[in-house]
């Protein structure tokens, strides 16, 4: 149900049928896991979502996916790095390549880092291990 604006004096009642697999998903959309890392979800819809979409599929030739890569699951460090210097040369992922430059977000500070990338290591269908704020000092402080 869907009801009219706010300030609209009579309100109507609009229905709409949308279709849902069991999950109460949409046709083509994956389910959202539920995420041990609030904040670092809150950090990834303010500051990666647009680039890598808010289910992680990334936009393709541009911006990499999220999902299932061995560049979020696996090396941290590397990980950690282009989170807070950004990166403006390509990046290889399953065989293709992603050209469009990441900005550096080294305002964040080490624990919103290890927040958002905990999260993106355990969410889209990754099962990788958090990250934790010590390891984001040292990659920053090793620049």
């Amino acid at each position: 149900m869907v009801t009219a604006c706010k300030n609209s004096a009579e309100k109507k009642d609009t229905k709409m049928s949308v279709t849902t697999g069991e999950d109460g998903t949409k046709p083509g959309e994956r389910k959202q896991e539920s995420t041990s890392y609030p904040e670092g979800e809150k950090i990834y819809r303010q500051y990666c979502a647009t680039c890598h979409q808010a289910n992680g599929s990334g936009v393709p030739n541009l911006n990499p996916p999220l999902h299932k890569t061995d560049y979020v699951t696996g090396d941290k460090t590397r990980l950690i790095a282009i989170v807070l210097n950004g990166s403006d040369s390509g990046l290889e992922v399953n065989g293709q390549t992603y050209a469009n430059v990441m900005p550096p977000h080294g305002f964040l500070d080490d624990r919103q880092v290890a927040q958002v990338l905990s999260y993106i290591r355990t969410s889209f269908g990754n099962t990788a291990g958090p990250v934790a704020k010590e390891e984001v000092r040292a990659v920053r402080d090793s620049k």
